[in-house]
């Protein structure tokens, strides 16, 4: 990505696209290879403005995806002034089976309702305490989502209650990766996917993140193995009001999901 397309300096346009193979069991041989690219945490308007974001898009698009899932914290405030922007920029997302998203603790601050409808208008699925299952044939594969947990919208039971009751390959979106301590216990999901920490922003030698929000201070950033269940936390594209990262580069990751 062009450098000069960003206004802050440090490591704020030097986005890292990460690789994961992710075993799963139950997985059908239909799925084995399926490709899911995660996004998280645009914030546009604090730092990421409409020119980043569809460069954003365009290296999302270049990486052939079967399924694009974004975690949540679109924007931090101020939706009408970057409603427009937003909806061009997530119609721009391109893949197989589509695009789906949960909403973050920012999105329920500044307006969830025109969240979702911008949503709506970009053809973007979101999965408020739903499932969306993907078919292959007479094989299913299973993407939950789960409402803010911060803001107290999440309903776990709402999303389990959803799926059948026979196991099955459940991938699950959560703003804050934190959540993977009562997610986990269920025993229900495969892969948990969340944002919301920002990887810390800025991480120093050896002290590692000088701060972490609540809900991200267990899991801050990358691969963990928490019971049966795989949680990877994204470092997320933005900022928050301190526009700047250090050792903490922005992040699209990209999952390979393999029969295990």
């Amino acid at each position: 990505m062009n450098n000069n397309s960003f206004s802050w300096s440090f490591e704020t346009g030097l986005i890292e696209i990460s690789k994961e193979t992710i075993p799963i069991s139950g997985l059908p041989t239909e799925f084995d290879g399926y490709r899911l690219t995660h996004l998280s945490d645009f914030h546009l308007g604090t730092w990421l403005d409409i020119q980043a974001v569809v460069q954003i898009i365009e290296i999302t698009n270049s990486l052939d995806s079967d399924l694009i899932a974004i975690t949540g914290d679109f924007v931090s405030s101020k939706i009408e002034r970057h409603a427009p922007d937003l909806i061009q920029a997530l119609t721009g997302l391109k893949a197989v089976d589509g695009i789906v998203a949960v909403l973050g603790n920012h999105d329920h601050y500044t307006d969830a309702g025109q969240i979702r409808e911008i949503l709506r208008q970009s053809g973007v699925v979101e999965l408020d305490n739903k499932v969306r299952t993907i078919c292959r044939g007479e094989s299913s594969l299973y993407i939950a989502g789960i409402d803010d947990q911060m803001t107290g919208h999440d309903n776990l039971n709402n999303v389990i209650t959803a799926l059948p009751e026979e196991e099955v390959p459940v991938v699950l979106l959560a703003h804050e990766p934190d959540f993977a301590d009562t997610s986990s216990k269920s025993r229900v999901f495969a892969l948990q996917l969340s944002g919301h920490t920002h990887g810390g922003q800025i991480r120093l030698p050896v002290l590692g993140p000088l701060y972490l929000p609540r809900l991200g201070r267990k899991y801050p950033s990358g691969k963990y193995k928490i019971g049966d269940m795989i949680l990877y936390t994204n470092r997320g594209l933005g900022t928050s009001w301190f526009k700047v990262r250090y050792n903490c580069p922005p992040e699209i990751a990209v999952f390979e999901l393999k029969s295990a």
